[in-house]
């Protein structure tokens, strides 16, 4: 959706109003941009046609006022009204009548991470088909999303650099687009990325070190699980893109293990794992010692411990440690999901 809706704008299909939702900035900005772009051009004076306003005590008479006044020099005025959530209810009110029947002068674009299903800004939108909903990408979508940035940029990506770029910036969008600018420059324009080309610009140390830190939690080696843990964090890596890098491990880990109960080799179960080739026998490994149950605990604490970090008042490096203390623990088979669900709600 967000793909087709960048190219309308690009190709000046531009609708007089949008409400955009969604909490991943790189993608919001790109469509802002999309449309910023196809409204304004690179014409001189396209300052005097653009207006940029905030949620939180947005004067909604001044607002549609302004967009209903034709600009200077150009045909068209561009509008964002960003976090618009947090605008009163008389101006999200006013608002949602515009979209209803906007004015063909301006282009608006309202942001918004989100909004209840039964706001008015958002029945008005989704009624007028001016509601655009923008998803990050889940942990198994990572690599499809680098091979689109590659693409977008001119470039034909190779799997196993997709999912070597995908590895090494977790679920950092804004990351894993500067890395590709990186790779871009590096490889020339037009040219193919290949995995030799992402280990010559992008540091594997982070992947060495949640291969190191996953093998270490199936082996139950708390000392050496948390070395690892400790380097990343130590690396400035933050807890919350540590712990997506391991729960896309581990999921890599559980596709693996199903492949290679069907019969798969190594390298197939890689492929199908969405790993790069050369992790094959690490991964066959990795996939050969954990259980079933296992996975499930290891997931289950995961989730846990992703909500912990995203709002607790603990420090994030004592978080992520006790849950890597939490995960290694040997306890019997039944007790161990509680054990680890107990040491998690302790912090």
């Amino acid at each position: 959706m967000l793909e087709r809706a960048i190219k309308d704008a690009e190709s000046g299909q531009l609708k007089p109003v949008y409400l955009v939702l969604g909490g991943e900035a790189t993608l919001v900005d790109r469509f802002i941009e999309a449309v910023r772009k196809s409204v304004l051009g690179d014409m001189a004076g396209a300052g005097l046609a653009e207006d940029r306003f905030l949620g939180r005590g947005l004067d909604a008479t001044s607002l549609l006022s302004t967009a209903r006044t034709l600009p200077m020099l150009l045909p068209r005025r561009f509008i964002l009204v960003r976090h618009v959530q947090e605008a009163d209810k008389t101006a999200q009110t006013a608002i949602a009548n515009y979209i209803a029947d906007p004015c063909d002068v301006s282009v608006i674009v309202f942001c918004a991470e989100k909004l209840a299903g039964n706001s008015s800004l958002k029945k008005a939108a989704k009624k007028a088909g001016v509601l655009l909903e923008i998803a990050a990408p889940k942990a198994r979508e990572m690599g499809d999303f680098v091979r689109r940035e590659a693409e977008r940029l001119g470039h034909r990506i190779s799997p196993g650099a997709a999912s070597l770029v995908a590895e090494t910036q977790g679920e950092d969008l804004a990351a894993v687009a500067d890395t590709l600018e990186r790779l871009s420059l590096f490889v020339g324009a037009g040219q193919r990325i290949d995995e030799d080309a992402v280990s010559a610009v992008v540091t594997n140390v982070r992947v060495d070190s949640i291969w190191a830190l996953v093998d270490s939690i199936g082996k139950k080696d708390t000392k050496t699980a948390t070395r690892a843990a400790s380097t990343l964090l130590r690396d400035r890596e933050p807890a919350l893109r540590i712990m997506a890098m391991v729960t896309r491990q581990v999921r890599m880990i559980a596709k693996a293990r199903d492949a290679l109960a069907s019969g798969a080799t190594p390298k197939e179960a890689a492929k199908a794992a969405g790993a790069p080739p050369f992790k094959a026998k690490d991964l066959a490994s990795s996939a050969k010692r954990f259980r079933l149950d296992e996975i499930t605990r290891i997931m289950d604490l995961l989730a846990e411990t992703d909500l912990l970090l995203k709002g607790s008042q603990i420090p994030d490096d004592v978080a992520l440690l006790r849950a890597v203390h939490a995960l290694c623990e040997p306890a019997g088979q039944g007790e161990r999901i509680e054990s680890a669900r107990q040491h998690t709600r302790a912090l």
